[in-house]
């Protein structure tokens, strides 16, 4: 990087930095990317002098007013800033396409947002295309990768195993992951095996948007070079290898198939449990087999594989879980899995697995509305899966027709987005960023961003997938059980609720970062990684979070330098564009 460049960099990260800090004039935060006809649309206005009866006008690229409206508000946020008040405009009924800012004019004088656009399906036009590039330059797949792959040591062996394929993990990491955090019980993400699904759920269910796009069969190939992988980690006894873990070394031969724990320590704890990544490589690999398309493998071949890793777990799973016992993540991902063999076996057998599962998860939950970990009362939270449990029983009831099957599935999807909606909006909260709940020693709290005291010891980040994970449960979710005609088919409060999520991602939150890269126009820095890898287009870095050093992750931060922990803040990380996929998948779904 040249000095221009270094000092546009510096003076970027400055501007994003105090940007939320003091305001001398009113800033408007707002999509900086896309609105979608039929969707709901807002933006956040803040001001340090509270403001009374101003109106705001859409502005068209010719300099025309189109739209206007009243403000909503004040609302204040002081764990986050004080003495500023935050005002929404809301422009959801505005379906006109174009291409628009957003204006206010106070003492004479106009203010205005960064421009966007309002189209038809216009956050799956405009990202699909680079979602899918961003993960094809995400491939493992360069001479040094492919050539040190077909033979990785399994840690505390001379065994090796053939595991070239996936996908490298984030822009700073080239580990290849199915999940992490597994020794911590109640945190781990799904990651290769998810990116794969959610892939293949876009080719089913907006096929023709994706032939329109002519990304039809980049996709496929996308999921099936993810599927292949799958196929490559499964052993010869039946489990999925957990980990290809690079150790952040430049030295390929550094790689090595393992358990991870805390701080890059290492184990011969590789086998994946079912909340371990393996429920959904095998929901991945029996999807796929749907498709009727051969990578590596023939069609076939995943089905059975599917099968076999499925039959293999039902054995073996609490000796991979790392507490033995099973909890919410292994009921969430089993359902997955035993669901996409019901539906690609029609089997009696998956039909059983698949209810007793979700008869599992609807026990988990509690009179709050919230689900239930495990048999303590630990409230369920997740910082990248938080909307997967509904997603799991929504897939599930795509194939189930029992009638007292489907009405129990039903009331726990209702109560667990009324619940999203009710903390979320029980406190001031104008950007609408979706609250949770958790426990921190013993006293159940309710708050913006997870807890940095967690039973990981030392993990947190931003939490962009957890967000895109929330706005999918609220429209697919939505959809049975508060159904309205028209706009993405859910009643107001839930189409507000998804697009809020989605709208913090792409730049509509207090420091008014576009976390998608090289889209809007406030982007996080640039990072490289080995092999050429790094960020790429396309691809959604972490996020805000709580205030480093608050237990309760209560407060907001937001850091692009940090002594080399920015990673928290700046990292793009594969789980969260696949749950970004998810969401503008069930947007774009046609009704």
């Amino acid at each position: 990087m040249n000095r221009t460049s270094k000092l546009k960099t510096f003076l970027t990260c400055f501007s994003i930095m105090l940007a939320f800090i003091t305001q001398a004039a009113p800033v408007i935060y707002i999509n900086q990317v896309a609105f979608d006809i039929r969707g709901a649309k807002m933006a956040v206005i803040r001001n340090d002098i509270k403001l009374s009866g101003l109106s705001f006008n859409l502005i068209n690229s010719s300099g025309k007013f189109v739209f206007t409206g009243t403000l909503k508000g004040p609302e204040q946020i002081n764990d986050w800033v004080k003495n500023a008040f935050f005002y929404q405009a809301d422009f959801s009924s505005f379906k006109q396409s174009g291409n628009y800012k957003l204006s206010i004019n106070l003492n004479g004088k106009p203010y205005l947002s960064d421009g966007f656009e309002v189209s038809e399906n216009a956050l799956a036009v405009n990202t699909i295309p680079s979602i899918i590039s961003y993960y094809n330059k995400q491939r493992a797949n360069t001479p040094t990768e492919l050539d040190v792959d077909k033979a990785v040591i399994l840690y505390g062996s001379n065994k090796t195993a053939d595991v070239r394929g996936g996908w490298c993990d984030a822009s700073g990491d080239v580990s290849k992951y199915f999940s992490h955090l597994a020794y911590a019980n109640y945190m781990s993400p799904q990651q290769i095996p998810l990116v794969t699904w959610s892939m293949i759920n876009a080719v089913q269910t907006i096929p023709g948007l994706l032939h329109q796009l002519h990304a039809d069969d980049s996709m496929t190939n996308e999921a099936l070079w993810g599927g292949d992988y799958i196929m490559r980690s499964l052993s010869k006894e039946g489990y999925f290898y957990m980990t290809v873990f690079s150790y952040f070394s430049k030295d390929p031969k550094a790689r090595r198939i393992v358990g991870l724990r805390a701080n890059s320590v290492t184990t011969d704890e590789y086998q994946c449990a079912f909340r371990e990544g393996g429920g959904m490589g095998i929901a991945a690999l029996a999807r796929i087999s749907t498709l009727k398309k051969d990578g590596d493998y023939k069609s076939a071949e995943y089905l059975v594989a599917a099968k076999r890793a499925y039959a293999h777990l039902l054995l073996n799973n609490t000796k991979y879980d790392d507490d033995g016992k099973e909890n919410i993540i292994d009921d969430y991902c089993a359902l997955m899995a035993a669901t996409e063999l019901w539906i690609a076996t029609d089997s009696s057998f998956y039909q059983d697995e698949a209810r007793k599962r979700a008869q599992n998860i609807e026990k988990r939950m509690s009179s709050a509305g919230y689900f239930i970990s495990n048999d303590q009362g630990r409230p369920f939270w997740h910082a990248s899966d938080a909307g997967l449990p509904i997603i799991a029983l929504c897939r599930y009831l795509s194939k189930e027709k029992e009638q007292n099957e489907r009405a129990a599935a039903l009331t726990v999807i209702k109560k667990a987005l009324d619940y999203n909606l009710r903390v979320t909006n029980e406190v001031s909260n104008p950007f609408g960023y979706a609250r949770q709940t958790f426990r921190l020693r013993d006293q159940i709290k309710d708050g913006f961003f997870i807890p940095h005291e967690n039973e990981t010891g030392w993990w947190w980040q931003g939490e962009n997938a957890r967000l895109g994970s929330l706005a999918t449960a609220a429209i697919v979710g939505g959809r049975l059980v508060y159904p309205q005609k028209g706009g993405w088919g859910v009643k107001k409060d839930l189409a507000v609720y998804a697009s809020d999520q989605l709208s913090w991602i792409l730049g509509c939150n207090p420091y008014s970062v576009c976390f998608m890269y090289q889209f809007g126009k406030n982007n996080v820095p640039y990072m490289s990684s080995s092999f050429g890898h790094g960020s790429g287009k396309g691809g959604i870095s972490n996020g805000i979070t709580g205030k480093e050093g608050n237990p309760d992750g209560s407060s907001i931060d937001f850091k692009t330098e940090d002594k080399g922990n920015e990673w928290r803040w700046t990292e793009q990380w594969l789980p969260h564009a696949a749950w970004f996929l998810q969401a503008i998948t069930a947007m774009a779904q046609p009704e």
